[in-house]
């Protein structure tokens, strides 16, 4: 193997750096090189520091701006990211890039009309500028205008390589293999990649190359898990994976299988495990006078779960489902729902014995089953002592025939990682609402239920990190 010092040769550049800089302390140039090498190794605070350094001597520096919002971006400080875009589009307003940065942050918050202003904007400005497209292709996925958001995606990643993300390692770095969609739908696992472990490259399979080698590789992690909005991108990977003899993560012919409506008729034979059925109807048939006789015709009783398919979760307020009681709400939630077809969900009683209902999550991570989180329509003192206790002795709140259901759901999705949403019936069975390959784990705010909640969510990312370890280094050593 070849040695790796790509670290150690930026360490040596951050050395040579200083020494100019104390010749020619007047020199911004320098000073802005020195915050983006101190960001490339990993030293966040200093180059911050660097960042605001430069603009102190030149406010207008459209680099520092930019790169600091970036900074301040990826590090949660969103508000001050916000305003470093700002100034950069204030004091830069034919450049393209700042208002793509602030359009991502907009996106992100579920502000999609400024979002969609500032993509166009950076698009009037650069009709080709790569990053808006992308940005504008995610907006239209949010909005479930799917024709619209790949011609976007595909305009905004015309190249058709993979990207290789920086490795700030001082060793030989373990190669990852990254499979993402580039929309909703994908596992956001990208900081569960130490960079000074892993050298990662990033393919999208829906705009790569079929004919281009794939880059090296000893691990795939394919990070596209939602099987329903992202199954062309899913059917192009399995074609990508007949090329590779490395450990595959969650192998995409095996999120294929978990389609919402396929995945419950499966999980269903599983003795011990409720499911509910799932059917997908048009908006004609359930705005029609035989709505009722089309659902029961398929098996369907109220309460129902009305959800748009293909929409993100910023349509209707932040949701795109809702729950209808009876044929007298059907309508009204249609009006709330976009699209020409709509899932229909039987919704699932997970109500205890003090009337209660509960939602568990757990996450499978290489064949372990590990408690996630609770959710409970009661009091929050109460629900913290609840959800105490389910993470710190899962088998014991559960009960034994639950965790043997949860063990057999596990093997019937095939999947290295996935997370199950499921509730307890009086009986003890398990009711599944949802497993898949796209359920997130995110870390806890700082309230009150923080520490057992992060120490959950710590106990799962480490999971993950051992498994991509173990199985690389088990390729890398062959």
């Amino acid at each position: 193997m070849t040695n790796w010092a790509p670290a150690l040769q930026r360490k040596a550049a951050l050395r040579e750096l200083d020494t100019r800089i104390q010749r020619e302390p007047g020199r911004v140039d320098l000073r802005f090189e020195k915050a983006c090498l101190l960001a490339e190794i990993g030293d966040t605070e200093g180059a911050k520091q660097a960042y605001l350094d430069v603009l102190a001597r030149s406010p207008a520096h459209l680099g520092a701006l930019n790169k600091l919002g970036m900074l301040l971006y990826k590090t949660g400080f969103r508000t001050a990211a916000r305003s470093a875009f700002t100034e950069a589009i204030a004091r830069h307003p034919d450049h393209p890039m700042a208002h793509v940065n602030l359009g991502n942050i907009f996106l992100e918050a579920g502000d999609l009309a400024p979002a969609r202003e500032h993509y166009e904007a950076a698009l009037a400005l650069d009709s080709g500028f790569a990053e808006a497209h992308l940005g504008l292709g995610n907006l239209m996925a949010e909005l479930g205008h799917e024709e619209a958001a790949a011609r976007h995606q595909r305009l905004g990643l015309n190249d058709q390589r993979a990207t290789e993300l920086p490795y700030r390692g001082e060793a030989e770095p373990l190669q990852v293999l990254l499979l993402v969609s580039g929309r909703r739908g994908d596992v956001p696992v990208r900081h569960l990649l130490d960079d000074k472990i892993f050298r990662t490259f990033v393919l999208l399979p829906n705009v790569f190359d079929p004919n281009a080698p794939l880059p090296p590789h000893d691990i795939v992690f394919n990070a596209i898990g939602d099987a329903d909005s992202c199954a062309l991108a899913l059917d192009r990977a399995v074609t990508l994976m007949e090329r590779t003899f490395a450990p595959v993560i969650n192998s995409p012919a095996a999120v294929l299988g978990t389609a919402r409506i396929a995945i419950a008729r499966r999980l269903r034979e599983i003795p011990g495990v409720v499911a509910p059925v799932i059917a997908n109807l048009s908006r004609a048939v359930l705005s029609s006078a035989r709505a009722e006789e089309a659902l029961e015709h398929r098996g369907l009783q109220f309460p129902l779960l009305l959800r748009a398919p293909g929409f993100g979760s910023r349509v209707n307020g932040g949701r795109n489902s809702l729950r209808v009681q009876s044929t007298n709400g059907l309508q009204a939630a249609l009006s709330q729902l976009p699209g020409e077809e709509l899932t229909v969900i039987q919704c699932l009683d997970a109500r205890g014995a003090d009337g209660k209902s509960r939602r568990y999550r757990v996450m499978t991570i290489d064949g372990w089953l590990y408690p996630l989180q609770l959710t409970a329509d009661m009091a929050e003192d109460q629900q913290r002592v609840e959800e105490a206790k389910f993470l710190r002795d899962m088998p014991k709140v559960l009960g034994q025939s639950a965790m043997a259901a949860l063990a057999d759901i596990q093997e019937t999705l095939g999947l290295d990682y996935a997370g199950i949403d499921f509730g307890l019936s009086a009986g003890g069975e398990v009711l599944l609402f949802e497993a898949n390959a796209s359920m997130t784990v995110v870390p806890p705010g700082q309230d009150q239920r923080g520490g057992v909640r992060s120490a959950a969510a710590q106990r799962v990312d480490d999971a993950v990190r051992k498994m991509l370890l173990s199985k690389a280094q088990v390729t890398q050593s062959l």
